[in-house]
């Protein structure tokens, strides 16, 4: 028998299950506000060169000529009338305090002794604190850069240390650097420092996310498997919300970057209590933990004398056909070494770095839509609410692979048809953007769940850390395609919108996992696809050979 089946004999979708899900997603919310920190805390307000005047002088002046405001005489304006955010006059032009008063062709500089913003909506933030603006705009988009070369390397390292040491212990110590590395970024006052914190605050995404997903996946019967990766999903759009609220209560950079962070020492302590997934304790032989921790699940459950008859013996007589061939230690090589693996891994390269770097190119820079960043933040979170709500359905009537294939396709169509609107239609531009942006973040938790169920116990962490990798190469790689946008406004929309086409089409080529058991082994994987290529050649009696069947899927089928 299955794991599963012992699962389910201890009360399956139980009340363990669903306050373990809950005291893990929490955290999960809590997260998605330091992805999208950065749009309020380094926010661009309005701003304009200092003038060479005192402002005492500038303001006496000013006060003299009905209609100016002190910076006129040093700051020329724009087409719009408003004044230049990089450039300043030579010499002050006292006549423009005078009313219908214009000069033209005097000569202009780079602002020499600072800028002046405007505080009325952001008090503080790292912008006007070390200013980032002008020739200096590009360290904002290097500063988000950082952080998420953070989460690459945390990708690459919590994957492969919760294979190897349980995904409890590397889910702890993420939370404590993540508290300890955000209070400390709000601390210290250098931009050196500021970016080298949020660089450990983004290895603890990697952390955090992956082995929150596979606990709640690993303790989670198959029926329950596709709500629980829903839940994530909403979990992450709640996280959006909560940042826009808390965003607009508490303005200051420091304060609000102090707010989130320190959460993350309660959710530390309470984890210590949480029960490591005996899935992976069995695989590495630690049985008599395993059957510890599943009669805390079967008491919990209210099958407590179906617990109290659990040893060893029974526990290994349900897992004892999928564990026998399991390897206690495993390298990244082992995702390429076998036919069927290896079609996985390269499918789920592609959908990972694509959906990502169309997810991030959408969702990293609020202010460019020309509304509010707080109306902008919630929008995009509302909007997540519903597309997510269709995604859970398909999943479950439908299956994974058509979802994810569908909303990737259905959200770079929609990327690429805003080329065609007008720019002066900045609410239809922001509406469509918000829709693609609500397919990607639905396609994006279902390859979460697609790609836990894809991959055997014993390498899944490590497959969903080196699929996050790529990932998180399409996160550092969405601000420099937008980059390009100085050059071309077409370019970042058409390469967001073809990659996320492109990754929808590479799904197709993986095999369905809806309401299939997990496999544990990558030898149970391969066998079953010798066996299914063994049916094919046989002719299987004329029925159709499914992409499953071809040996593309790490699961097993339903006892």
């Amino acid at each position: 028998m299955a794991f599963t089946d012992l699962l389910d004999a201890l009360g399956g979708t139980g009340r363990f299950q669903l306050l373990y899900t809950a005291l893990l997603l929490l955290p999960c919310s809590l997260l998605a506000c330091h992805t999208f920190l950065q749009n309020f805390t380094a926010a661009v307000p309005r701003h304009h060169c200092r003038g060479p005047a005192e402002p005492a002088a500038a303001a006496a002046a000013a006060a003299n000529h009905s209609g100016a405001w002190p910076g006129a005489a040093a700051v020329p304006l724009d087409q719009f009338g408003v004044p230049e955010p990089c450039r300043r006059f030579t010499e002050p032009q006292w006549a423009l305090l005078k009313s219908n008063t214009s000069v033209s062709g005097e000569a202009t500089e780079s602002c020499k002794d600072g800028w002046v913003y405007d505080h009325s909506v952001f008090p503080s933030t790292i912008v006007t604190e070390w200013d980032l603006v002008c020739e200096a705009r590009t360290l904002r988009d290097l500063a988000q850069t950082i952080y998420m070369a953070g989460v690459l390397l945390g990708a690459a390292v919590f994957g492969s240390l919760a294979d190897r040491l349980g995904r409890k212990a590397p889910l702890v110590w993420s939370y404590l650097q993540l508290a300890v590395s955000g209070a400390a970024t709000a601390y210290f006052s250098s931009f050196t420092s500021y970016c080298a914190f949020r660089f450990l605050t983004g290895m603890t995404f990697s952390g955090i996310i992956l082995n929150s997903f596979s606990l709640v996946v690993e303790w989670m019967p198959t029926r329950g498997r596709t709500l629980a990766g829903a839940l994530l999903g909403f979990s992450f759009t709640l996280g959006q919300l909560i940042l826009a609220g808390v965003a607009y209560l508490i303005r200051p950079w420091r304060w609000l970057q102090f707010a989130v962070s320190v959460p993350f020492l309660v959710f530390s302590l309470y984890s210590w209590w949480l029960p490591e997934s005996s899935r992976w304790l069995l695989l590495h032989g630690k049985s008599q933990l395993a059957v510890q921790n599943l009669r805390k699940v079967a008491a919990m459950n209210g099958r407590k004398e179906e617990g109290d008859r659990l040893t060893q013996e029974v526990v290994s007589s349900y897992v004892q056909s999928e564990f026998t061939s399991v390897r206690t230690s495993s390298s990244v090589l082992d995702l390429f070494r076998t036919p069927a693996i290896r079609k996985v891994t390269c499918c789920l390269m592609a959908v990972w770095f694509s959906n990502s770097m169309a997810y991030y190119g959408l969702a990293m820079d609020l202010q460019k839509f020309g509304f509010s960043v707080y109306l902008v933040q919630v929008l995009f979170g509302v909007i997540d609410i519903p597309a997510m709500l269709v995604a859970t359905a398909t999943m479950i009537y439908v299956g994974r692979r058509a979802t994810v294939a569908s909303f990737l396709i259905l959200a770079g169509l929609m990327v690429i048809a805003n080329i065609f609107v007008p720019e002066d239609m900045q609410a239809l531009r922001t509406a469509q953007a918000a829709l693609g942006k609500g397919c990607l973040a639905s396609s994006f938790i279902c390859v979460y769940l697609f790609t836990g169920e894809l991959y055997p116990t014993e390498i899944r962490q490590m497959g969903m850390g080196f699929t996050s990798i790529n990932a998180r190469l399409g996160g550092l790689a969405a601000p420099l395609v937008s980059l390009v946008g100085e050059f071309s406004a077409v370019l970042p929309p058409a390469a967001f919108g073809a990659t996320s086409v492109l990754a929808g089409l590479a799904v197709c080529f993986l095999a369905e996992t809806r309401n299939t058991p997990l496999v544990e082994t990558i030898e149970m994987m391969e066998k079953r696809a010798r066996e299914s290529l063994s049916k094919k050649d046989a002719g299987g009696k004329g029925e159709e050979i499914s992409l499953q069947q071809l040996g593309a899927s790490p699961l097993i089928e339903t006892v």
